[in-house]
């Protein structure tokens, strides 16, 4: 079962896409093999969405152990989030029921077509299965996103243009060309992982 990943989007968040690009042409296989293999994401599960109000928050765009990716659209103003995450293969009813949700709890899982609708008391995902892939759309840490904006996520799901997938995984190429995140050198081994801040004089 993936393991949940915790997004730090900040408030700021910016804007993917450019004037048009609705009616540009999806980028290829090859050109979005081009920009992503090397991250360590399977282009093929490469995917976008449209949500009204919403923006992506490029600096959430993430790869997932199972050469995924990840990625969260943040509505200004109100919190809500919306993260969509893909993976390999194609979710039937024994591994929608057996997959917890993301924010804990068992699913409840009702089909309609080849969508996937999960729930547990008041928190809604869903997941879209297409050939050879698993599109799961969940709410933000707060499970606030309205159940109509998660169902206009996965309604709104396509292939990015090359101009979108090149902002979209801009910072993840810039984290991969700095090699990676920045290691602390005061982290303990142990505990809780808190910086070590030795005290000085009177404290």
């Amino acid at each position: 079962m993936p393991r949940r990943v915790v997004l730090a989007v900040a408030a700021a968040v910016l804007v993917l896409g450019l004037p048009g690009c609705a009616t540009a042409a999806a980028a290829t296989p090859d050109e979005i093999a081009e920009r992503v293999s090397h991250l360590g994401v399977d282009p093929v599960l490469v995917v976008t969405t449209t949500i009204d109000g919403y923006d992506l928050a490029p600096q959430s765009v993430n790869e997932t152990d199972e050469g995924g990716m990840t990625a969260t659209w943040s509505k200004p103003g109100t919190g809500d989030m919306i993260t969509v995450r893909t993976g390999p293969g194609e979710m039937d009813a024994a591994a929608c029921a057996a997959q917890q949700m993301w924010g804990g709890g068992d699913a409840t899982c009702v089909q309609d077509g080849g969508t996937w609708r999960r729930s547990a008391g008041r928190i809604e995902e869903y997941a879209v299965v297409e050939p050879g892939r698993t599109v799961l759309i969940v709410g933000g840490d707060g499970y606030g996103a309205p159940s109509a904006d998660l169902r206009e996520a996965a309604a709104g799901l396509r292939a990015p243009t090359v101009a979108e997938t090149d902002r979209m995984f801009a910072e993840l190429q810039r984290r991969a060309d700095r090699g990676g995140p920045v290691e602390r050198g005061d982290l303990p081994d142990g505990w809780d992982g808190a910086p070590i801040d030795p005290g000085g004089e009177g404290g």
